[in-house]
């Protein structure tokens, strides 16, 4: 069965906001005031439901380098204690990143602050990444969410062609859409391009759609103000440097860019209407 985006988000095409976390106490660049931390994550995620985002994604973007999976228990703290401060006070569905692929912690996280996702980088395949080999755990995944008790509560989005990685063995982008999200259980295909700033390309996101058609396509990279088209070729997208002031992800979430981006994929949803 399809996941439905309109029940988790409200809407159909729901934008993805990011709230990218400052340094977490234990990354190298931590400089000691989690409160500072703090302030600067509820400012963002304001921002982004001021602006019109239908949903907000915290992740531990500015603690690299990082763990291929942590458990460290002060970054699962933190990210805990941030999370559960931004649900408190923006009233939109949450989404949490654990970088570079930690699915459990990510897991605990969402099931302890009623988060309604997460997304895994990989969930299936092996890929060469910056941290080293990383391998899939889509069986370890779909096991910890069913213990939990939260197989029904919170979704797995998961990527395909991960970005900043190479697969280790090519395989067709058609299979590994197949894979990750029948053989995998992801409830939804997150399809990035190659860095943070670029796209996915349409041929990819056509085949991915060919593919999977009961599967929905979240674009995962590259997406502002003058990409919001892309929206008629997926199903949602995440928004993150392009909603910052400047285009600079260590920069301040922009209300206004957020606004306009967001008006961008209305218009999508208005054409998928007629």
């Amino acid at each position: 069965m399809k996941t439905s985006f309109t029940n988790i988000f409200g809407v159909e095409k729901p934008v993805l906001g990011m709230v990218h976390l400052g340094p977490l106490p234990g990354s190298p660049l931590y400089e000691g005031n989690l409160d500072q931390v703090l302030e600067a994550a509820l400012r963002d995620a304001k921002s982004l439901e001021k602006g019109g985002a239908s949903s907000v994604m915290v992740e531990n973007f500015n603690d690299y380098p990082f763990y291929p999976e942590t458990e460290e228990p002060e970054t699962v703290a933190a990210m805990t204690l941030i999370a559960h401060e931004i649900r408190r006070e923006v009233k939109l569905p949450m989404g949490i990143n654990i970088l570079r692929n930690s699915w459990k912690s990510a897991l605990a996280v969402a099931g302890t602050v009623g988060a309604d996702f997460i997304r895994l980088n990989v969930l299936t395949d092996a890929y060469v990444t910056d941290q080293g080999l990383i391998n899939g755990t889509a069986h370890l995944v779909a096991r910890y969410r069913k213990f939990l008790g939260l197989e029904k509560k919170v979704k797995i989005f998961a990527d395909i062609q991960t970005k900043h990685a190479a697969p280790l063995a090519a395989r067709p982008i058609d299979v590994l859409a197949r894979d990750t999200a029948y053989r995998g259980m992801a409830d939804a295909i997150i399809l990035a391009g190659e860095e943070s700033a670029q796209p996915p390309s349409i041929e990819n996101l056509e085949a991915v759609r060919k593919a999977v058609p009961d599967v929905p396509i979240i674009i995962g990279s590259g997406m502002k103000v003058e990409t919001a088209n892309l929206l008629k070729y997926a199903d949602g997208a995440v928004f993150g440097y392009g909603a910052k002031i400047d285009d600079i992800m260590t920069n301040p979430v922009d209300e206004e860019k957020t606004r306009r981006f967001c008006e961008g994929v209305d218009r999508e949803r208005n054409h998928q209407l007629v």
